[in-house]
Order: structure tokens, then sequence, then C-alpha cells
């Protein structure tokens, strides 16, 4: 990451260049009663969402009926959405009741690196896990096999380092900027949109690497997971038996609403041009799918999945015996 240059004029009227040790998050408009309102609501939604992520994976590791591939995905997408959230929200809580608002831009960038590298590995989390559902609906006499447990380390491993490699790439491209028109950002975390803003250099390269990297993401695991849902839609088409039917549909509904809310909101915000000009908007839009969909994720997966309720009520009447 190149040295951050702030341009400063001297007395008379030349500009300097000086190290930019800061940033400042100005997050969402309004006075103190409205920052504090707006502290209460995330706050509650943050915990419902760090409550929900770590239930799921406590259940799903204490139960050993829930030791499956598709748990076992489902118990590293919940750790995701637990970081998607934990990267942003302790520090915008903080903003909401500080009248500075600063990072550094070490933090600045270590919460940008760590906020798309966690992005990127749910979006190819979500793909594995209906490729998981493909062999086990139309393979399953494969399905031990092709899904053993080395296999599944190695995709969730696959997820992590594609994440990882996204994430430098994008980080290098944003942060090798000269940011000296200001250090004010239009957001309430260090996100690349608002960041592109304050470079006072051409940014058509970098907005080409980030819509090229973000659509081939999206694109790419979107395409995995319809043709995946594709083959299990023509499976279930060729069975007799409605209950069959209508059990393989319950197994899935619940990953398709997930990978439904998560890619939209995801496609509009970072793989449509118009996007760098709607810095409001995407404030809104940012809240959806950092903590918004963090919390409602384990809601979806918990109450239309009835192995994780009957995991659930278990495990409470294991604590209750106790």
């Amino acid at each position: 990451v190149t040295q951050f240059k702030e341009m400063l004029p001297h007395r008379n009227g030349n500009l300097s260049e000086m190290p930019l040790q800061e940033f400042m998050l100005e997050g969402f408009e309004g006075g103190p009663q409205t920052q504090a309102l707006l502290f209460a609501l995330f706050l509650a939604l943050y915990m419902v969402a760090v409550l929900g992520n770590l239930t799921m994976i406590v259940v799903i590791t204490l139960d050993a009926r829930l030791h499956s591939p598709m748990y076992f995905f489902l118990k590293n997408l919940s750790f995701v959405d637990l970081c998607y959230s934990s990267v942003i929200y302790p520090k915008a809580l903080a903003n909401f009741l500080s009248s500075s608002k600063v990072i550094t831009f070490a933090g600045c960038a270590t919460q940008f690196f760590s906020f798309s590298m966690v992005g990127t590995i749910e979006a190819f989390v979500l793909a594995v896990m209906a490729y998981d559902r493909f062999v086990a609906i139309c393979s399953p006499l494969r399905y031990p096999i092709s899904m053993r447990p080395s296999v599944c380390a190695r995709l969730v491993l696959g997820t992590y380092c594609g994440g990882c490699l996204n994430s430098i790439l994008q980080t290098s491209f944003t942060f090798s900027l000269p940011f000296c028109s200001s250090n004010h950002i239009d957001h309430f975390f260090c996100d690349v949109l608002p960041l592109l803003k304050l470079a006072c250099a051409d940014t058509t390269i970098n907005e080409l690497v980030m819509f090229g990297l973000c659509g081939l993401i999206i694109v790419g695991t979107i395409l995995a997971i319809l043709i995946s849902y594709g083959y299990i839609t023509g499976t279930m088409l060729r069975m007799r038996s409605g209950g069959g039917r209508h059990k393989l549909f319950s197994t899935c509904g619940s990953h398709m609403t997930a990978v439904s809310i998560y890619y939209g909101t995801v496609f509009v915000m970072y793989a449509q041009p118009g996007a760098v000009e709607s810095m409001e908007q995407g404030k809104v839009i940012s809240v959806f799918y950092t903590l918004i969909i963090p919390m409602l994720n384990p809601l979806i997966y918990s109450l239309r999945n009835k192995e994780v309720k009957d995991a659930l009520q278990r495990l409470g009447q294991k604590h209750t015996a106790t």
C-alpha cells in the first residue's frame, strides 16, 4: 500500500504534500438525537445478528445429527456472516456517539480488506452450498464419496483463498490512489465507492477493475447456482412422489431465499455503472447486505429447516435438564 498524501496550501498559495494520517467517516446525517436513535437501532440489529449466527455455529457443532456437508457449509456461512457485520459495526456504533468519527488510514485499509474478503467468501460459500445440494439430490449414491470431509474442507478453503485474492487486488488498486481532495469519507465504513470519490487521479481503471472483478464473481457464482438448481429442478419434476418434491423444495428453499436477497443487493450496489453516483442510497443498501442479511440468514435457515429446529429443541431440552 502506498503512502497516502494530502495536498495542503502553503502561505504563498503553492501546494505541498503531507502524509494523510486519518479519514473521517461522515456516516448518516442528523443531530445528536438522530445519532442516538440510529445507535440504538443498529446495536439491536447487530446483537440479533451476532446471537443468531453464534447460535447456528454452536448448534451445528454440538449436535451430531447435523454433522453433514450441508450443515458444515451452513456453519461456515454463519461464521462469515458474523465476521461480515463485526468488521463494520463496532466502529460504526462507536462513531454514532462520537463527534470526531476518525479512522486511521491503516485502520481504513484493514477494514476495507476484511470487508471485501468476507463479502467475496460469502458469494463463494453460497455457490458451494448450491453445488452440495446438486450432488445430494442428483447423485445421492455418490454423495458420501463426492462430498467427503476432505473435499468439503478443500471447497471451503478455496472460498477463503478466492476471497483473500479478490481483497488483495481490490485493496491494492484502491489504496494506490492519491487521496488529496479530502479525507472525509461519505459513508459509515471504508467502502470502495466513496473512497474513489476522494481520489484526485483518474479512477477509470479502478472502476473497470472493480466492476470486472465484482461482475466476474457475481456472474460466475450465480451461473454455478443456476446450473445446480436447473439440474435439481429437473430431478424434482421427474419425481412421482409429491411428498418427495415437497421435502426437496423445503430443503432448497432456504438457500434460494438467502441467495436471492444477497445477490440482489450486491448487484445493485457494485455491478451496475450508476452505483458510483448514488452514495446516500448506497448507505441504505450497505446496511441491508452487511447487517440485515447476516441477521436474517440464521432465521431463514432455522425457521424453514426442520432438522435445525429439532436440534435447537434438543439443545434447549439438554440445557433445561442440566
